[in-house]
């Protein structure tokens, strides 16, 4: 309920696209028939400078469209976006991600409470592609948001909502520092919490991917894109709590996983017992039994097996990441960045 009227929460729906027709031909319709069912309050689409037909085919299906810059990344479309929005509350999706019918439902339950500032859910468990990374990078997404159901002190703006008032009064998304899409979700949720608001997980409010991922999209956006960024980030905000995938429960997964990996290789040197990375690999399979049946109940035993093998070689790689930053912050100050690439 509206904390000034009493009335019920009205709710705008914010897509950013930069040529992302391709996407919103798929991802649009969904939300438009919420708006025609009275369930969001409007539908706008934050174009990023596109030059395909994004606009004008958005716009000829009953979308607001708003021009929001010149792909200056979809930090700053948000937030031009939420600037012009009339609705309580916010809900940004992003061009690629088509939203479940009865998203709204467990989006505006959130919102029932009145010290929730934001709420955001998760990919579900059906990604249309079927090469590997693509599955891979889909449930393992899947997996870390439905296995921290409550609250957070970051935010996920693939398919998570705010309140405006809120978002305002924090300066929105910090478009300045990340002009590509990275981490200024996780950002802006760091903000949102230490205004003293509270941020919900729900994993009923979903979405499907649409984005088909290689193996090198994955390590890039993991390393370039995330893990570079966020380890800056934790570096020059020591008093940012670690959760979700930065957590100890996570640190201790990724030295399990480098020791695997080590013992592994020292094996087939000849110079460790062959039983140690077996002993290893029974530990690590045992840790990530719960991913393991996230992967199995979707695509099998065989994919399954390659899935959490592949996932250690991710917690190894990202560990390495943080530990790149933090040797460049203690050298001079300034941790090693990341970037991010564009995507719709």
């Amino acid at each position: 309920m509206s904390e000034s009227t009493g009335q019920a929460l009205s709710v705008s729906a914010v897509m950013p696209c930069f040529n992302g027709i391709g996407y919103i031909e798929r991802s649009l319709p969904p939300l438009l028939a919420m708006l025609a069912r009275g369930e969001l309050l409007e539908v706008i689409v934050a174009d990023n400078g596109s030059t395909d037909a994004s606009a004008a085919w958005a716009a000829e299906q009953g979308a607001r469209v708003l021009p929001a810059g010149n792909q200056d990344g979809p930090g700053r479309a948000r937030n031009i976006a939420t600037a012009e929005a009339r609705g309580d509350i916010v809900w940004f999706v992003d061009a690629d991600v088509v939203a479940h019918d009865d998203a709204v439902e467990p989006l505006l339950r959130a919102f029932e409470d009145p010290d929730v500032v934001a709420v955001f859910g998760s990919y579900d468990d059906t990604p249309p592609y079927e090469a590997f990374a693509s599955q891979y990078m889909n449930l393992r997404h899947h997996y870390v948001h439905h296995q921290h159901g409550g609250d957070a002190v970051t935010f996920w703006s693939g398919c998570g909502a705010v309140r405006r008032e809120a978002f305002l009064a924090v300066g929105g998304f910090d478009a300045d520092r990340y002009q590509r899409p990275s981490i200024e979700d996780i950002e802006l949720g760091y903000r949102l919490s230490a205004s003293g608001g509270r941020i919900r997980t729900d994993p009923a409010m979903q979405g499907t991917h649409l984005k088909e991922w290689s193996l090198w999209g994955v390590v890039h956006t993991d390393i370039v894109c995330r893990a570079l960024p966020w380890s800056r980030l934790l570096l020059e905000s020591r008093d940012v709590p670690m959760t979700l995938n930065t957590g100890p429960k996570e640190q201790a997964k990724a030295l399990l996983a480098g020791f695997w990996g080590l013992s592994g290789i020292a094996a087939l040197a000849g110079a460790l017992s062959i039983w140690v990375p077996l002993v290893l690999t029974l530990a690590v399979f045992s840790v990530h039994r719960s991913l393991f049946e996230v992967f199995r109940r979707r695509r099998g035993v065989a994919f399954a097996l390659l899935g959490v093998a592949f996932h250690q070689v991710h917690l190894v790689y990202s560990a390495a990441a943080f530990v790149w930053a933090w040797v460049g912050y203690q050298l001079d100050g300034r941790p090693v960045s990341g970037g991010g690439d564009r995507v719709a």
